[in-house]
């Protein structure tokens, strides 16, 4: 009886062990998975951020590009303006120094 209890008590123990290293086992595999989801997680928000900077760098430049040829738009139209100014002055200012080189 007692070799009897002796071999209850070794197997109880037995599958103590056994099961405490499947516990374990299966804790190291569950915080395997949690971090290499969370790197996968990390990575995705990392992915979307770039993407987001890569769209918000993109409207950024459409801005400035079109800021840019209104701009120059807007000095072509002034520089337009100034030389019509000028011709329009012109022959008033030949007749100008044509009366004052005769003058003299």
């Amino acid at each position: 009886m007692a070799l009897e209890a002796i071999q209850t008590v070794t197997q109880a123990e037995a599958r103590a062990k056994a099961d405490r290293e499947a516990a374990a086992a299966q804790a190291k595999q569950r915080l395997a998975d949690a971090q290499r989801e969370a790197k996968q997680t990390v990575e995705q928000a990392r992915q979307k951020a770039r993407e987001a900077a890569r769209q918000m760098m993109a409207e950024a430049e459409d801005k400035a590009a079109q800021q840019t040829r209104a701009e120059l738009e807007r000095a072509a139209a002034d520089c337009e303006a100034l030389k019509r100014n000028a011709r329009d002055r012109l022959e008033e200012a030949a007749q100008l120094i044509v009366g004052r080189v005769v003058e003299r």
